[in-house]
């Protein structure tokens, strides 16, 4: 039963649509404009640095403090503290990408994932997937492309930099690999136009 109060309470929290209701605030309703996202980058297109890093900090929030709540809630029912937060990052991560808000339409799941995985992994694993992040934006300038390569990354970094200590580490490891697979998923759109050569490339604002 603790596991289905974590997955729902993490679910209702990765809901919270951050962009939506941040480009409302200001009279924007962002699913009109851009791509029609409610994520950080097409914030950030739409109205600019600030707002769009105000999402991407909000989004990322939620995800870091799904897992922490979440393994706190296991650890205070005297059940696995490790399987808790993997649980809460998934019930996070899937709020966010199908909020039950915004008729289970949501985000591509970049931002949450990336405070999921501060909650998660040690250090050297962030900042692995950071620079492959960066890398590939600085190379190509599409962010699309840069979230694709640095998903795919992640188990790699994971496998080779996390101590392999247990059923914990292959808890975490398997749940990389998931997390990785929905985030190309969810990016599908991205690649064909990628491969059409129609994608649209990052410019200042």
């Amino acid at each position: 039963m603790i596991w289905l109060g974590i997955l729902l309470l993490s679910y209702l929290l990765g809901s919270i649509p951050s962009g939506y209701l941040v480009a409302k605030s200001q009279g924007i309703d962002i699913r009109q404009h851009g791509s029609g996202n409610i994520g950080a980058t097409n914030v950030l297109r739409v109205m600019g640095k600030k707002w769009g890093y105000l999402v991407f900090a909000c989004d990322a929030m939620k995800g870091f403090l799904a897992v922490k709540l979440a393994a706190q809630l296991a650890g205070a029912g005297h059940a696995n503290a490790a399987l808790g937060a993997v649980l809460g990052a998934i019930g996070c991560i899937l709020g966010h990408n199908y909020t039950v808000w915004l008729r289970f339409k949501g985000g591509k799941g970049i931002a949450t994932s990336a405070g999921v995985l501060l909650g998660l992994f040690p250090l050297t694993v962030i900042l692995t997937v950071l620079i492959i992040w960066l890398v590939v934006f600085l190379v190509g300038r599409y962010v699309s492309l840069a979230s694709i390569c640095a998903a795919l990354s992640l188990p790699v970094a994971v496998f080779l930099l996390v101590t392999h200590a247990g059923i914990d580490f292959w808890m975490r490891f398997w749940f990389s690999v998931l997390i990785s697979a929905l985030a190309v998923w969810r990016h599908r759109g991205n690649l064909a136009r990628l491969a059409k050569g129609t994608e649209s490339r990052f410019t200042r604002r």
